[in-house]
């Protein structure tokens, strides 16, 4: 690593759109949009600033988890453009020409997928990604589920992306997925660093105001909007260290720096109640980016993933240079965005212990079915052997200060039969957990309803589910 902080990143190529440049100016607080438009790439745009609406959407080539390299759709707004240093970046500038369209671009133009234009390059950029999507089948909605459009209307854009195709031989974006990913070797420059290992990471955090940066979905957002400025940016989210995902006989450990759709796809359905989680956190765009140690890192009460990972009785590896420590997720949150986790301290790990409970079910309340924060989050995992309750984890989210298990619920489970009775008086138990707000996404009676009903409705789906399993 360079000892001359304001030598090293000026050097460093980015290849955009082919062409390879370099930084002549990228401070910390420029992010990778504005860098983008400031070379003249004025496809993408802002629209929001907080990653909700893909305005901004850009290609990156990444390492694959079913190819060595795939093309992963990010928000542009949120990523600092130092965090480009070495990579390889796509605009919808770089798919094609007015010439010669790509045929993401081609399907849309043709069936009108676009009237003011200003939403269209992010939602190319979504579509290419899923394109070149290994071992695609057919179109992923999901795959668009972070673009917004405010006036075409989305069914000639859907119909644009159920129309493609697959890419053929020879097309030159699917032959580079076919190559490994460009290298990121340590670097720095003022105000931001790339650790070329964990302990030099663990070195720049103990500098003052230092932050660790994975997929900056949330500090992107502080940054544009509030105008946070770090000291320090230290860059994780390549460090081989953190972007394990590893399954043992008693424990899968899930490495804290991958991108939670990097998770999605890795762990390959082997961890039900996470698969029930991932479609309703946030958008493809925002999971391509946010990573699990970041989702906990921020000590959200209302993040989603919290409560799934309290009803796994999951542990956070926390490491600093002293060593590493194993804290229960039960016992890391300890206030209003406050963690048992020092300022020395990084998250390295989640384990997730086996085996996992069979009946498991996330059920998270808000006020749209996908992309929105939650008024209240429930995660389920019961096991019952010979029809008693033998065991029972349930995770909160938004109904008290910080993510709980409700522990009073599941004491009224455990050694009971699992019958109705025993359900509604559960239900009543699980209604009088936290401690519910009134606010502006909900009344804290409708938080308090929504959690015994939760119980209620998890109780009758699992039951239909025996029942159909009998049936076969």
């Amino acid at each position: 690593m360079s000892t001359d902080p304001a030598a090293n990143l000026p050097q460093a190529p980015v290849t955009v759109n082919g062409t390879v440049r370099s930084f002549a100016a990228a401070g910390p607080a420029l992010n990778a949009l504005d860098w983008l438009r400031g070379i003249g790439l004025t496809g993408a745009k802002e629209g929001c600033a907080e990653g909700e609406c893909g305005a901004c959407a850009v290609l990156i080539a990444r390492p694959g988890v079913d190819a060595p390299t795939e093309w992963t759709a990010v928000n542009a707004c949120l990523i600092p453009a130092a965090a480009l240093a070495d990579q390889e970046v796509l605009t919808s500038e770089g798919l094609g020409t007015p010439d010669a369209l790509h045929p993401v671009q081609c399907e849309i133009a043709g069936r009108g997928g676009s009237q003011c234009g200003y939403c269209t390059p992010g939602f190319v950029c979504s579509m290419a990604a899923e394109y070149y999507r290994p071992g695609r089948v057919e179109f992923d909605h999901h795959a668009l589920s972070g673009n917004l459009c405010r006036c075409t209307g989305y069914r000639p854009i859907v119909d644009a992306a159920e129309a493609l195709g697959h890419p053929v031989e020879g097309d030159r974006f699917l032959s580079r997925t076919a190559e490994p990913t460009p290298a990121a070797p340590a670097r720095r420059a003022p105000g931001w660093v790339r650790p070329g290992s964990l302990d030099e990471a663990l070195t720049a955090l103990g500098e003052p105001g230092a932050v660790a940066l994975a997929g900056s979905t949330d500090l992107g957002v502080e940054a544009n909007l509030r105008g946070a400025r770090p000291a320090l940016l230290v860059a994780i989210d390549q460090l081989d260290e953190l972007r394990v995902l590893e399954e043992r006989d008693d424990v899968v450990e899930i490495g804290a720096a991958l991108s939670l759709s990097e998770v999605e796809r890795q762990l390959a359905g082997r961890i039900p109640l996470l698969d029930a989680v991932f479609p309703q956190f946030a958008s493809r765009l925002i999971r391509n980016g946010a990573t699990i140690g970041g989702n906990l890192g921020t000590a959200s009460p209302i993040g989603d993933l919290p409560p799934a990972l309290l009803a796994l009785s999951a542990e956070i590896v926390l490491v600093s240079r002293a060593g590493e420590r194993v804290v229960p997720l039960a016992d890391y949150f300890t206030g209003y965005r406050k963690t048992v986790r020092r300022e020395d301290e990084l998250i390295a790990r989640v384990r997730i212990p086996l085996p996992l409970a069979p009946a498991a079910a996330f059920h998270k309340i808000a006020k749209r079915r996908f992309d929105d924060i939650s008024s209240v989050a429930v995660a389920f995992a019961v096991e019952v052997l010979d029809g008693a309750v033998a065991r029972a984890a349930i995770g909160l989210g938004g109904v008290a200060a910080t993510p709980i298990r409700a522990t009073a619920t599941e004491a009224a489970l455990v050694g009971q039969p699992w019958s109705a009775a025993t359900v509604r008086a559960a239900a009543e138990v699980l209604a009088g957990e936290g401690t519910p707000l009134d606010d502006h996404r909900a009344s804290a009676a409708y938080r308090k309803a929504m959690l015994g009903q939760s119980l209620l409705g998890f109780e009758a789906r699992w039951r239909s589910h025996l029942n159909q399993r009998e049936e076969r």
